[in-house]
């Protein structure tokens, strides 16, 4: 009865469909490009009251991935696996707000604008010298990501969504990113300790 059995269980294994592991051999190199997204800048004067010294933006920040798959059909389904990654990460709009005091045009609508775009200029020069990390952090995370096995085609669009997932998900990538956001933080405090508000005071003398 133990021969039979051992006998079954081999026969089993040997009978097995494909699984995941079959799909190794279809692992590709990614290839990686970046797209840095065409920003724009919109200034507007807010009803409510501001900081009649300060003006303030808001960054808006494109974080994309699209993943280009790579399909093999194989026996008793498909592998799925990343030929490519197309990266859109950059900042897509500043929004800068100026207190309505301040008549546009005028040297304090100037002076408090001006710095404003010190400041756009700090987020911009991140994403600029960032982006050959940013290329080489999205390389090795989508070069870890090993190939999805599913068994019908209908399933392929949900895992290149799982591929796309596990990607944003690497712990090389979210490093990046978190090294970014403190360079922007750093940079932007140098902005305002640089500058000692001098052309806005002499616009009212």
């Amino acid at each position: 009865m133990y021969f039979r059995n051992a006998i079954f269980l081999i026969v089993s294994l040997v009978a097995m469909p494909a699984v995941a592991d079959d799909c190794l051999p279809y692992k590709l190199n990614p290839a990686v490009y970046i797209d840095m997204p065409t920003w724009t800048k919109e200034v507007v004067q807010p009803l409510d009251p501001m900081d009649l010294l300060h003006g303030n933006v808001i960054a808006t920040l494109s974080d994309n991935y699209d993943i280009v798959a790579d399909i093999t059909s194989i026996e008793d389904g498909f592998c799925v696996a990343i030929k490519s990654v197309t990266a859109s990460v950059g900042y897509i709009n500043f929004l800068v707000q100026i207190d309505m005091r301040h008549v546009p045009e005028s040297c304090s609508y100037n002076a408090i604008l001006s710095h404003e775009d010190d400041h756009i200029r700090a987020y911009l020069s991140v994403i600029d010298d960032f982006k050959p990390e940013l290329q080489k952090s999205i390389y090795s995370a989508a070069d870890s990501i090993t190939p999805i096995f599913v068994r019908n085609q209908s399933d392929i669009s949900a895992a290149v969504d799982e591929l796309n997932a596990e990607l944003q998900a690497h712990p090389d990538l979210i490093l990046v990113k978190q090294k970014m956001k403190a360079a922007e933080e750093i940079r932007n405090k140098r902005v305002d300790q640089n500058d000692t508000g001098e052309t806005l005071k002499r616009c009212f003398l």
